[in-house]
């Protein structure tokens, strides 16, 4: 675990915090509310009440700029160290979202979040919570802060200067053999490059899960807190849980949903995704089967599984007339497993591949880079915001055969997706070093953690969720939801776990020990 000195940087020094009125150099990608939060983090934070509001009220929080502009919500920015070893030294942005308390006798403090990703915009997230229908108890108990992550949205942002066809997403491709490996190898050394020259390549050391948990501790004493809550998702709670183990007296409730490995995306974690997606395809085979006459997938969950690996089989031999693959086919199947309302969708998609006819549009993919975005966001900002944090948290094996060996290791535990889940990502040809070690999450400090998970999630497997509950010991309860899908809180109406956690979030009251919520 990195020492409290160094998170804090207390060096002796005098730390100064510049405030600085929201600029309009940066611009929001707009993504779908599921999509914002598919990919998250979670951070809660809470205080006294009186002291703290005064001191915000000096923060200079102005409208919001168009694309996240929402009724309530108000805006900020806050400078902060690029290295935090020289705090004195260089400076980056960060953008910062309000949508205060309107209540307040029952105000507790602030609720920082998280959308996930890594690289998921969040100034929008307190807006869109409220959208969701996040309940008025909660809406009363907080001021609810979104902050785009250094390197994200209107935070300095930073570039890889690709295009779409450079790196269609982070997922990593499936690969039918070695020498998938070693072509994918040669375009993802290339991608890595193209980042290590780009315009924002002075930044690309320092975006770090860790140095965004230093820069959430800077918002809270931004913000006056001596507390704070968060609430994160996905990727988020990572974030959160590295927060919680760097700054545990600065934490007062912390809720994570979807939770992520005690390592967040490292080379293990990605090869999980095999196991995400087995766990996941029974709910999506019982939904064609039910669906027969309609789909044509098969009367049976056993036939559907055939037809996924005769689509597959079939694809491999020969892409569609519209170039889908046989990885595309996969990965788009994996990404419609993250929610329910995706499955219709899905069928309809194997549908067409299996008969031959026209593939119906599809929209970008959870780990896929949106087409374009707003004025004075890089067009893709999203992936490579991600990799940075990804590439520079842990040491990635430099050594392409490793990857080949996990290939086939992992396309024989889990047929049908872990040859992509093992396969080589630019992090192989990363142009820096991690660094500082990763955080190790313990169980030092409050026991104030909650962890809420899908027991069919494909994105963050709850085998890595156990692993992180494992980690964190007897400070965190971990509920699980007897569900499938990614993101649980808000998402799914399992109102065992909806009342567990806005019962927490409002009281600080948890199970005593971990939960299993049935389905409804």
């Amino acid at each position: 675990m990195l020492s409290g000195g160094r998170d804090l940087v207390r060096s002796g020094r005098r730390r100064t915090i510049s405030i600085r009125r929201f600029s309009q150099k940066g611009s929001l990608v707009r993504k779908s509310a599921a999509a914002v939060l598919a990919i998250g983090l979670l951070t809660t934070l809470s205080t006294a009440c009186s002291p703290a509001e005064a001191e915000m009220e000096k923060l200079p929080w102005k409208k919001c700029p168009a694309g996240v502009a929402a009724a309530g919500v108000d805006c900020t920015t806050l400078d902060v160290p690029l290295d935090y070893e020289k705090p004195d030294g260089k400076t980056i942005e960060i953008a910062i979202s309000r949508l205060a308390s309107k209540n307040p006798d029952k105000r507790r403090g602030v609720l920082l979040t998280n959308s996930g990703g890594p690289g998921g915009e969040t100034l929008t997230m307190p807006a869109t919570l409220r959208k969701l229908g996040l309940p008025k108890s909660v809406l009363d108990s907080y001021d609810i802060i979104g902050m785009d992550p250094r390197g994200v949205g209107r935070s300095t942002p930073v570039t890889c200067g690709l295009k779409l066809t450079d790196h269609p997403s982070n997922i990593p491709t499936y690969a039918r053999n070695a020498t998938d490996v070693a072509a994918e190898a040669k375009r993802v050394e290339a991608v890595a490059k193209k980042c290590a020259s780009s315009r924002t390549a002075s930044l690309l050391p320092h975006i770090t899960t860790a140095n965004t948990a230093r820069d959430l501790d800077r918002v809270r004493e931004a913000l006056g807190e001596s507390k704070v809550s968060y609430f994160g998702i996905s990727y988020g709670t990572y974030l959160g849980s590295v927060y919680a183990t760097m700054f545990p007296k600065s934490t007062d409730r912390v809720f994570l949903d979807s939770v992520t490995g005690p390592g967040g995306w490292n080379a293990s974690f990605a090869r999980d995704f095999g196991r995400g997606f087995e766990d996941r395809f029974p709910d999506f085979a019982k939904f064609a089967a039910a669906q027969n006459e309609k789909y044509g997938l098969g009367r049976t969950p056993e036939e559907v599984e055939e037809t996924f690996f005769d689509i597959a089989a079939k694809l491999d031999r020969k892409p569609s007339v519209e170039g889908f693959t046989g990885a595309a086919f996969r990965q788009v199947t994996f990404d419609r497993f993250y929610y329910d309302s995706k499955l219709p969708e899905l069928a309809g998609i194997w549908k067409a591949l299996n008969t031959g006819k026209p593939i119906p549009k599809l929209k970008p993919a959870e780990g896929e880079s949106p087409a374009g975005g707003s004025s004075g966001v890089p067009s893709d900002n999203y992936l490579a915001s991600q990799m940075h944090v990804i590439c520079n948290d842990s040491n990635w094996p430099a050594d392409v055969s490793v990857y080949a060996r996990n290939v086939e290791q992992d396309r024989a535990a889990y047929p049908k997706f872990g040859a992509a889940g093992g396969d080589v990502t630019p992090c192989a040809f990363w142009p820096s070093q991690p660094s500082e070690k990763p955080v190790e999450l313990t169980d030092r400090g409050p026991s104030n953690i909650l962890l809420l998970h899908n027991r069919r999630d494909p994105a963050t497997p709850l085998h890595s969720a156990l692993k992180t509950r494992a980690a964190l010991g007897d400070r965190a309860r971990l509920v699980t939801a007897d569900q499938g899908g990614h993101l649980a809180y808000l998402f799914l109406d399992n109102k065992c776990a909806n009342d567990i956690v806005t019962t927490f979030l409002t009281t600080g009251e948890r199970p005593d020990e971990d939960t299993a919520c049935p389905p409804n």
